[in-house]
């Protein structure tokens, strides 16, 4: 059977591993909808060819490098310039201004960086403690420590739930894959371990 995980608003506000595991102590995830991570591509013919902006409600992202409805944006930059803190700002902003969820996919992330973004979303509300299903965020890792195979896959696993707010609650969803070099990075290690170099 192929790998499937838990999708829609129960996965709000929970920390998940490659297999859809909740690993936040939280308990289990009360969901009746799970979906496989490997699944066809839409076709070119169902593809949205109309171009429109995604206002973030940052004044200079959007005067300067607007964000494309259904396009892909890389955030790049050294330690501590404010990735993380943009990060959060996106997330507040579609939550409020758009309705929308925001879907996070650590690959490779280290166990202090996913802590401490953990933290950060609980302060700023992102992360709603009191309330879980107020939440507006799914967070996804596949750590540092974890085999090859398992840190390359759980891009998949958070684009499976995203694709569920996009394609079944029809909400605008951002997701965020951190680090794309560290996926890069696990596909080569799988690579190596199948002796295909």
């Amino acid at each position: 059977a192929p790998l499937s995980v838990p999708v829609g608003e129960a996965t709000l506000g929970r920390i998940f591993n490659v297999l859809g595991e909740p690993v936040d102590n939280l308990g289990p995830v009360d969901v009746n909808t799970t979906f496989p991570i490997h699944r066809p591509a839409p076709a070119f013919t169902q593809l949205d060819t109309k171009l429109s902006i995604f206002e973030t409600g940052i004044k200079v992202v959007d005067l300067l490098a607007p964000y494309r409805r259904g396009g892909k944006i890389g955030l790049f930059g050294g330690a501590g310039v404010g990735k993380t803190v943009l990060i959060m700002e996106l997330i507040n902003n579609i939550a409020k201004a758009h309705g929308g969820v925001s879907v996070f996919g650590g690959v490779g992330e280290r166990t202090r960086e996913g802590n401490d973004l953990y933290m950060e979303m609980k302060e700023s509300k992102v992360i709603n403690e009191q309330k879980i299903s107020e939440s507006k965020v799914a967070l996804v890792y596949g750590q540092m420590n974890e085999p090859p195979g398992a840190r390359m896959r759980v891009g998949l696993t958070a684009l499976t739930m995203a694709e569920y707010f996009r394609d079944i609650n029809k909400q605008d969803v951002l997701l965020f894959i951190d680090n794309i070099f560290r996926f890069v990075q696990a596909g080569s290690e799988v690579s190596a371990l199948l002796g295909r170099m």
